[in-house]
């Protein structure tokens, strides 16, 4: 069952990154993601008490407690890097390299975790490798959606945190409810997006923000929400290093809507490259 999750955090947050995309053009990429983790935040709590998993929380053991704190502020580094990379960058150019964290959270489960790393593993990561690297390589772009190479240490940023995410999450969820310990993450995401808001002064921008752009945040917190609720669920029933690796074929939902909404095309190596972190993903489920 927990793959189905794990598809479903797939699906959801491919969606995600296209309705933040519309979500920015205008807005700072700081403040929308305040503002969608507050969306987030509530469709977490609401799990929880749907689920009735609220008793639970005098409960919650100490260490596991720690570990969620620690999963997410790695959370709120992620989202922070990943969505001005959004902001600066080629949606088409900044998901794969926040996808190739699945290679750094394969390393981190086997030192950490103690999770074999299986020859269909390993080919797994270096198919997926040269997979980023093809869809990455420069190519000729609108200098409005590419300014400069910004967007590319962001989008690196991304990723490790992202690994950091899994790992850290996985632990502590270990000892608690999936919607609970989802639901504590996520209020830590929303402090330190909002402390990031106030500290780079933009606080004035959001009586400025349009109504159009407002509604895409929003929706891309209810979609996150239902990604992470997904995401969680299946990593506190299945292995880290093969809930992750599906998660990230959300690459293909994002690609899609990359190419319907924004009109942004795969160059022929991008495609292949495309095929190869699919691919990739893919030899990892194998037993």
């Amino acid at each position: 069952m927990w793959i189905v999750f794990a598809f479903g955090s797939a699906f959801f947050a491919g969606v995600t990154s296209i309705l933040a995309k519309c979500g920015i053009r205008k807005t700072d990429s700081n403040v929308a993601t305040a503002i969608r983790t507050i969306v987030v935040l509530v469709f977490s709590w609401l799990m929880v008490f749907v689920v009735g998993s609220q008793n639970q929380v005098g409960s919650i053991e100490s260490k596991t407690l720690v570990f969620l704190i620690l999963s997410g502020l790695a959370t709120g580094a992620s989202w922070l890097c990943y969505f001005k990379a959004l902001q600066l960058g080629n949606i088409n150019k900044v998901v794969p390299i926040d996808k190739s964290s699945t290679i750094l959270t394969i390393l981190l489960a086997f030192l950490f975790l103690h999770e074999e790393i299986s020859i269909p593993k390993a080919i797994g990561v270096v198919v997926i490798a040269t997979g980023t690297f093809l869809m990455i390589e420069k190519k000729d772009t609108d200098p409005q959606q590419i300014k400069g190479n910004g967007w590319l240490l962001y989008a690196v940023g991304s990723a490790v945190f992202a690994s950091l995410t899994a790992i850290l999450g996985k632990i502590g969820i270990s000892g608690v409810e999936s919607n609970l310990g989802t639901a504590i993450r996520t209020g830590v995401v929303l402090v330190m997006a909002w402390v990031m808001v106030f500290a780079t002064g933009k606080q004035h921008t959001i009586r400025n923000i349009p109504q159009k752009e407002l509604g895409f945040i929003c929706l891309s917190g209810l979609a996150t929400g239902a990604s992470w609720l997904c995401y969680y669920k299946a990593l506190q029933d299945g292995l880290a290093s093969v809930v992750v690796p599906i998660d990230k074929l959300s690459i293909l939902v994002t690609v899609a809507f990359s190419y319907v909404v924004f009109h942004e095309r795969l160059s022929k190596k991008s495609a292949v490259g495309l095929i190869s972190i699919v691919a990739g993903t893919l030899v990892m489920l194998i037993p």
